[in-house]
């Protein structure tokens, strides 16, 4: 029997524990592991328990944190040589950047269980042939939430039409969004929206404008092209909304748990966020907004381009994991589809095209669900990826201090994108890329 079928058939018996076998056939194993941290995933680590009970191995998470933290974590142990833990937390905009570090799970997963994935998503996870990672049930697009009842305000809605000529409702475009974050704010005690102001999410958020205004943020050869006028309308909405007072003051240090949080916590009337938020913004225990919650596809810029930059989480095994199969196990049972199905009730978009099944008839009789899956599935349906560069985030590291350098008012618009380009295209010269 070859290495690839006993990795195969062991990862095979070990998912069929969960229907009620006994082995433990990785008794005594440790798997070391880095995940990503955050409210919204610790359901799923729960299940850990399930699967040590079930193979007799130990899971060690010597690491939980953002994955901006964990990229330059896996970074500074590749370079120190000391990549021998075994399951990592992975990101589509990020997973190019360690080519490597992962193993081909091909080799350890049985085609059956690949198969059970949307094709896309499996596609997306395949670099230079090698299958580096399994998607978890963390497809990430975003969609507009929003506070229900300030559109039900006769007397928000007559000011708003007498100061900016058009009737108050959900909005449709960035321009509009705009004019109503800035409408309804009020602060110090509440402001009008808030957007992740550093490190790729900014950059992120920048490049689906700019692509909603009908521009790029690279040329075919990856040379920088955002220094554009679709670029500066794009950078000149971050500005505005922070001159307006419209924002947190502290936008600028915001990252996804922030945002999240800070909608939770009532203080936001809009807020374009990520789908596994969406339970977790609707529950009365945890969320101030809960029961007033709306959900709408994401705005379109300026082109009648709709919003969607987008990617995916997924689990990862290291190629200096002393024990592949076992770790593989693990990743395939944090995948699996009662993973995913759990993960998904809290508002995550599945990667597993049984569990699209399963959760639109589940929310057939629950209206906000409806409303959830029915405004990620229109903003989905054209979504986009980070541009498939190697030096995405070496690159975003370069653009979003010249950004929060506009923001603040520290540079102009037109300064600080043709210094960000400068930067940029001195980094894809140096790296050979054209």
């Amino acid at each position: 029997m070859t290495l690839k079928a006993t990795g195969a058939s062991l990862i095979a018996l070990a998912i069929g524990m969960a229907s009620g076998a006994s082995a433990a056939e990785f008794d005594g194993v440790v798997i070391d592991a880095k995940l990503i941290g955050g409210q919204q995933y610790e359901a799923l680590y729960a299940r850990i328990a399930e699967w040590e009970e079930m193979t007799g191995a130990t899971v060690n998470v010597i690491s939980k944190k953002n994955h901006f933290e964990l990229d330059k974590e896996f970074k500074s142990d590749i370079a120190a040589r000391t990549t021998g833990w075994c399951v990592g937390s992975n990101h589509s905009s990020f997973a190019s950047q360690y080519p490597s570090l992962y193993t081909d799970l091909s080799d350890l997963i049985p085609q059956e269980t690949i198969d059970g994935f949307v094709k896309a998503n499996i596609d997306a996870a395949t670099l230079g042939g090698k299958l580096v990672m399994l998607p978890r049930a963390q497809f990430d697009v975003s969609a507009l939430y929003y506070q229900k009842d300030i559109y039900e305000d006769a007397e928000k809605a007559a000011a708003f039409e007498a100061e900016y000529g058009y009737p108050l409702a959900v909005p449709e475009t960035w321009d509009q969004l705009k004019d109503q974050a800035i409408f309804f704010a009020d602060p110090p005690n509440f402001y009008g929206t808030q957007y992740a102001g550093k490190d790729e999410a900014i950059v992120g958020r920048f490049y689906e404008l700019v692509v909603a205004n009908g521009g790029k943020l690279f040329n075919d050869d990856f040379s920088p092209a955002f220094n554009s006028d679709a670029g500066k309308e794009a950078l000149q909405w971050f500005v505005d909304l922070y001159e307006a007072g419209a924002v947190p003051a502290g936008t600028t240090n915001y990252l996804w748990d922030d945002l999240g949080n800070g909608f939770a916590s009532g203080t936001i009337a809009l807020n374009l966020d990520w789908p596994g938020w969406a339970g977790f913004f609707n529950d009365p225990s945890a969320s101030k907004v809960a029961g007033n919650v709306g959900v709408a596809p994401a705005p379109k810029g300026s082109a009648g381009v709709r919003t969607g930059w987008s990617g995916f989480h997924g689990f990862s095994v290291t190629e200096n994991c002393d024990n592949k199969e076992a770790a593989a196990s693990l990743v395939a049972f944090l995948t699996n589809e009662d993973s995913q199905k759990l993960e998904s009730s809290a508002g995550p978009l599945p990667s597993r095209t049984a569990v699209w099944d399963h959760i639109s008839e589940q929310a057939k009789d629950d209206p906000y669900r409806s409303e959830v899956l029915a405004a990620f599935k229109e903003t989905a349906a054209t979504a986009f990826a980070v541009p498939p560069t190697e030096y995405w985030i070496e690159a975003t590291n370069l653009i979003y201090p010249e950004l929060q350098a506009a923001i603040l008012g520290d540079k102009t618009v037109d300064e600080a994108l043709a210094d960000a380009a400068d930067a940029v295209d001195s980094l894809m010269q140096e790296e050979g890329v054209y």
